[in-house]
């Protein structure tokens, strides 16, 4: 089973915050996931985003495939190296 590492829509109409999860790369963008990592809300100044990192880490560890847009959250909070 592929799976990926990335984010799911959630929130009012016109307000997005969005869910980091590890899920099913076939299954739907908001589709059940198999584990929730954390949230990011690109709405606030400065932009939120906590995530797990251990279990962030375990998941890569394993083989799941991060999205463009994770990757890009994820080397800013560290947890990917900036040359990767």
């Amino acid at each position: 089973m592929a799976v990926r590492i990335r984010l799911t829509r959630v929130g009012a109409k016109k307000q997005p915050t969005y869910r980091v999860v590890v899920a099913d790369a076939r299954s739907a963008r908001d589709s059940r996931a198999i584990e929730t990592l954390g949230h990011y809300n690109p709405r606030t100044d400065p932009i939120e985003f906590k995530v797990d990192e251990e279990k962030a880490r375990a998941w890569l560890a394993q083989g799941a495939q991060p999205s463009e847009t994770v990757v890009r959250l994820f080397k800013a909070a560290g947890i990917l190296p900036a040359g990767k």
